[in-house]
């Protein structure tokens, strides 16, 4: 089969690529970020450098492809998607683009990676929140931003079903984590932030953390290979709603933190509560190697270091897509 997957060059996607590659299917991986940028690599695989923002390249990478994954989107934590609403709803012209695309090419199957940040806030405030089931996303209040652009695009995929006959589906991806993760630079999430956070505040000899709020909020974790297999099944299940994928086990921020800590072994720390609270430690003690911080004994390959960013990039040939004259080259 043929796959187009849409931000390749990511975290998921780049997981997914090799999912897909293992399963013997013919796979194109489409990201603006230049190869040596991408999370992971593959040299069987076309890796294709372009930003699909613009129509004409949309159409050219999808001709010819039976799947498509669109997960190609300006995004990351709180720290990145509070800051950049703007850019993180630009992410809609990507989106569109793929559908139309996809469209037009006579697709057989469309997969959208949407967010829980589509979940109305206020359904959100409490920290004793009950996990969100799908109809919760209405009445709409989404997260301002990266929230409503995901939701508006949930809307186009129904709408695209309905009216064109392209087949859509649909995931609502809850707080991914794993290998090849961004850990700093405001695109991670909460469980490599937190052991990042950790680990400096060990080898810096700060003894403290920073952390949004009084860390009571509560959020669901989800290991990469669960979110690989759910994206696939979802694709090629017969729901064509929007679906929650990710797990049902609520866990505060502090106890994601106090898990990072014992497996470094920390003494208990003490909270300051405030909008951006700080763990103090009253003395650090011995810090095992970062590459063995994870969340969750389940999985033991969530592990985030700095060589983690760095592994399995293949030597790749390059194709960098340069819209001339009606037609893209391959410098």
């Amino acid at each position: 089969m043929r796959v187009v997957v849409a931000g390749g060059g990511g975290f998921i996607g780049g997981h997914l690529v090799a999912s897909l590659l293992e399963e013997g299917h013919t796979v194109t991986a489409v990201d603006r970020k230049p190869v040596g940028d991408w999370q992971q690599a593959f040299g069987d695989v076309k890796n294709v450098v372009a930003d699909l923002s613009d129509p004409g390249i949309a159409k050219r990478v999808v001709r010819g492809a039976d799947v498509v994954y669109q997960l190609a989107a300006d995004m990351g934590g709180m720290g990145f998607i509070e800051p950049n609403k703007a850019l993180c709803m630009l992410s809609v012209l990507t989106s569109t683009n793929m559908l139309v695309a996809a469209r037009d090419a006579g697709v057989h199957r469309f997969f959208y990676s949407s967010s829980a940040c589509v979940y109305n806030l206020d359904k959100q405030r409490s920290p004793k929140v009950a996990p969100l089931k799908e109809s919760d996303a209405y009445p709409a209040m989404a997260e301002d931003g990266y929230g409503w652009e995901k939701l508006f695009t949930e809307r186009m995929c129904r709408h695209f079903r309905e009216d064109f006959g392209l087949a859509t589906r649909i995931a609502r991806y809850h707080n991914v984590y794993g290998t090849h993760g961004a850990w700093e630079g405001g695109r991670e999430k909460a469980p490599a932030a937190i052991c990042r956070k950790v680990i400096e505040a060990k080898y810096r000899r700060t003894n403290r953390i920073v952390i949004w709020g009084d860390g009571e909020q509560t959020r669901s974790f989800m290991h990469i290979d669960d979110c690989v297999k759910g994206t696939k099944a979802i694709l090629e299940s017969g729901i064509t709603e929007p679906l929650n994928l990710g797990s049902s086990e609520l866990v505060t921020i502090n106890q994601l933190v106090d898990m990072v800590e014992a497996r470094g072994r920390h003494a208990r720390p003490r909270l300051r509560h405030g909008r951006a609270a700080r763990r103090e430690w009253p003395q650090l003690r011995q810090f095992h190697d970062p590459a063995g911080a994870r969340v969750g004994a389940q999985h033991p390959r969530a592990r985030w270091n700095r060589a983690d960013v760095r592994l399995g990039r293949a030597r790749v040939a390059e194709e960098v897509f340069q819209e001339r004259e009606g037609g893209i080259t391959a410098p």
